[in-house]
């Protein structure tokens, strides 16, 4: 089967699946439906926005200033039944600032500029979701959220945070932990697995600046998760796993110094449905397949007030070294406590991140060099979130793991890869309710960074970004109407100095429709 009949055909069961739920509304019963549109507008003071204004939304307000409208509809999972569906659908229309990145016009043997941007119409979401007992299907694009980390005050999850937006696809699981049976409930999994398409290459050819570096298109995704879980009931329990994603299939255009040296057309088939699910070396010692992932650990003790402290880790890997743990210190490191009530502070989490060891700076493999006298073997020189046949693990150039890492996306150079991987530095947020119509975040990273194992910067670069966020309901008599305004900035050479505010203006309600039973 070809790429294309396997696009076409997921594509075509995807639409039957949420024509059937759709359908649903007329013959289950009374059926409440939310709902929720909103009005923003955003000013930077470049064109793009500042780190913490553009990350952590699902790629919606990247662009440094525009004006937008956003609304979306749907039927959530009724959780006390044993089957259960839901469906919905998101979309985001406005326009935004215009980002020029560098291009090299082999032709003309000259740079110049390009312009890339966002759609200004895209869905956000569209999905349909079945569920029997606590086992779900869900078809089409939807927002996903950490099993370790807080999405709204984490720097975000390593392998999948709600920083960009939701790649289609197919995706099977656990609705939440489930009991693992003659465990008597003191041991829990949960697990997911997910194909998903890649729909980001018109948007990597207006970025790229085809004159180094590697475009790879028309790309499919994989992602998986299994945790285990002690009994969360008790005062102290844990939750330690791993996950894992990789990229499969499409082109791979590679250029140096404006010339195309190598181009590999791939293409997709059932086969590779289960090589990203089992891999399997793909040609000499290298495995088939971008892969990458974390090992995960979280642990949390609940005080008798209610209050509870979290400690957690993510390690990231990309080979065989790093699932071994042999890149030292390199992952988030996290503490959050819950304060279990409303006032000025209910939540506050401290983050180190490390990036610079990736093994150490030398890979050597005597496989890879005919007749090597040398036996020798060391592993090293990883390239976080960047593959060399690949690409960067982006979707429409924001990062899929972590943002907290500058993704290519704010390349104005034109490079599909993520520039500065050997990064350190923290993260500090806090969160609170001051009052019942009244509620703010604010968020503190500093990162220092200093290119890759392969390229380093001449110099170390420094950034330091920041945002708060208040979230306000402007007239209690009408609920459902809320006023969020957010401003931030960034300051530093790695980032460069940027400033953004925006001001959202939203309703969201609920009404029942009622069917045939």
């Amino acid at each position: 089967m070809t790429s294309v009949m396997l696009k076409k055909y997921v594509l075509r069961v995807s639409m039957i699946a949420i024509a059937i739920m759709v359908n649903c509304f007329c013959a289950y019963g009374e059926v409440s439906i939310a709902y929720h549109a909103s009005l923003s507008g955003q000013a930077s003071s470049k064109s793009l926005a500042p780190y913490m204004l553009g990350s952590r939304n699902e790629g919606r307000y990247v662009e440094g200033s525009g004006i937008w409208q956003e609304a979306g509809i749907g039927k959530e999972l009724d959780l006390t039944k044993r089957f259960s569906w839901s469906a919905g659908v998101d979309y985001i229309a406005g326009a935004g600032s215009k980002t020029y990145y560098d291009r090299w016009i082999e032709a003309e043997e000259k740079w110049t500029t390009h312009r890339a941007k966002l759609p200004n119409i895209r869905l956000q979401q569209l999905f349909a979701q079945v569920k029997f007992r606590q086992v779900s299907l869900t078809v089409g694009m939807k927002y996903s959220h950490s099993k370790i980390v807080d999405d709204q005050l984490s720097s975000g999850d390593l392998t999948r945070s709600n920083n960009a937006a939701p790649v289609p696809g197919i995706a099977g699981g656990f609705l939440d932990f489930q009991n693992i049976p003659f465990t008597n409930g003191w041991v829990q999994i949960d697990g997911e697995i997910m194909y998903g398409r890649m729909m980001d290459s018109g948007f990597k050819k207006a970025e790229f600046n085809y004159y180094t570096g590697v475009e790879a298109i028309n790309l499919w995704y994989n992602y998986k998760r299994c945790y285990f879980r002690t009994n969360p009931d008790k005062n102290f329990h844990v939750t330690v796993g791993m996950q894992a994603a990789s990229f499969d299939g499409g082109a791979m255009f590679s250029y140096n110094k404006g010339k195309l040296i190598e181009s590999d057309i791939r293409g997709f088939g059932w086969s590779d449905v289960f090589q990203m699910f089992f891999p399997r070396p793909g040609g000499e010692s290298y495995y088939a397949g971008s892969h990458l992932g974390t090992w995960d650990l979280k642990a949390v003790y609940k005080f008798k007030d209610e209050s509870k402290v979290s400690a957690y880790f993510e390690w990231p890997w990309e080979d065989g070294s790093g699932i071994g743990k042999m890149n030292g210190w390199d992952g988030l490191w996290g503490v959050k406590y819950d304060f279990a009530r409303k006032g000025i502070i209910t939540k506050a989490l401290v983050e180190y991140l490390d990036f610079t060891n990736q093994s150490g700076p030398i890979h050597f493999d005597p496989d890879d060099v005919v007749e090597s006298p040398l036996v020798g073997h060391a592993q090293g020189a990883d390239d976080y979130y960047n593959n060399d046949f690949y690409g960067a693990y982006t979707n429409y150039g924001m990062s899929i793991g972590t943002p907290y890492l500058v993704a290519p996306i704010y390349n104005l150079n034109g490079v599909l890869r993520y520039q500065h991987t050997r990064a350190r530095g923290f993260h500090v947020a806090v969160g609170g309710n001051p009052s019942d119509r009244l509620s703010y975040r604010a968020m503190l990273s500093y990162e220092k960074a200093g290119g890759s194992g392969r390229l380093p910067a001449y110099k170390r670069l420094e950034s330091t970004s920041a945002m708060i966020e208040a979230n306000m309901i402007p007239i209690k008599k009408v609920p459902g109407l809320e006023l969020n305004v957010r401003v931030a900035f960034d300051a530093g050479s790695l980032r460069n100095n940027n400033w953004g505010a925006r001001l959202q203006m939203s309703y969201s309600g609920e009404f029942k429709i009622k069917g045939k039973k």
